[in-house]
């Protein structure tokens, strides 16, 4: 598998690709009629399909053959403070989802240096890398959330939040042991709020250590995804 395309539109067998998905099938690589291509739902399926139309900004696809892929055993979901440099966040984005990652949050809150985000941008960036790391499951891409409806609406049975107290905090692959879906905050840069930590562990969490540097929030995000990685495979 070469080169992958994209498209959540297949019904009865029928996939119809989006205009900037047919431009580079159709104006860059100069497909016709009849050509192999490989597409993806992002919802965990691979299909072997051939081109059958070629519109002017649209082409239409027959699957040919479908290939299913496994869930992972268990889910990931990361909710991260956006950074002030948001090409920051777009490189974590971008890197957790050629790692793997199952769900993301955009986290507001109260140091947050960035207030608002531009989701479709955001969501481009994870289609691309799904293609690029040749996968089958988008991740999914929250609206940006308050710090309180994130961690008071959490349903994943492991819940951590990274900080940096005065104090030690165990590692946080100590904590991963066991296969659970698990939520991970990562904060701004300046860190947490007393209060949010306080609010996060009457929730649930448990506070966790990412090393004994201080990390950016890109790098903090992308040090967990990478030790989820590595404990769950």
């Amino acid at each position: 598998m070469n080169q992958l395309f994209f498209t959540p539109n297949i019904e009865n067998g029928l996939a119809r690709l989006d205009e900037e998905e047919s431009r580079h099938l159709l104006t860059v690589l100069r497909r016709q009629p009849g050509d192999p291509l490989q597409i993806t739902d992002g919802k965990g399926h691979f299909y072997d399909a051939e081109i059958t139309e070629a519109g002017k900004k649209y082409a239409m696809v027959r699957i040919l053959n479908t290939i299913s892929t496994p869930e992972p055993p268990a889910r990931l979901h990361i909710a991260i403070a956006p950074t002030k440099q948001i090409e920051r966040l777009e490189w974590f984005l971008e890197k957790a989802t050629e790692i793997g990652i199952q769900e993301i949050t955009p986290l507001l809150c109260r140091r947050s240096e960035r207030t608002t985000i531009r989701h479709d941008r955001l969501e481009k960036i994870l289609v691309s890398a799904m293609k690029q790391s040749l996968q089958s499951r988008l991740p999914r891409l929250n609206a940006l959330t308050p710090f309180k409806q994130c961690v008071q609406g959490a349903t994943e049975s492991r819940r951590l939040i990274a900080w940096c107290p005065e104090t030690a905090l165990p590692p946080l692959k100590t904590q991963l042991h066991g296969v659970a879906d698990t939520l991970i905050l990562i904060g701004p840069e300046g860190d947490f709020a007393p209060e949010e930590v306080i609010l996060a562990e009457n929730c649930g969490f448990s506070g966790v250590s990412l090393g004994p540097t201080r990390l950016r929030t890109e790098t903090a995000g992308l040090v967990a995804v990478m030790q989820f990685a590595f404990q769950t495979t």
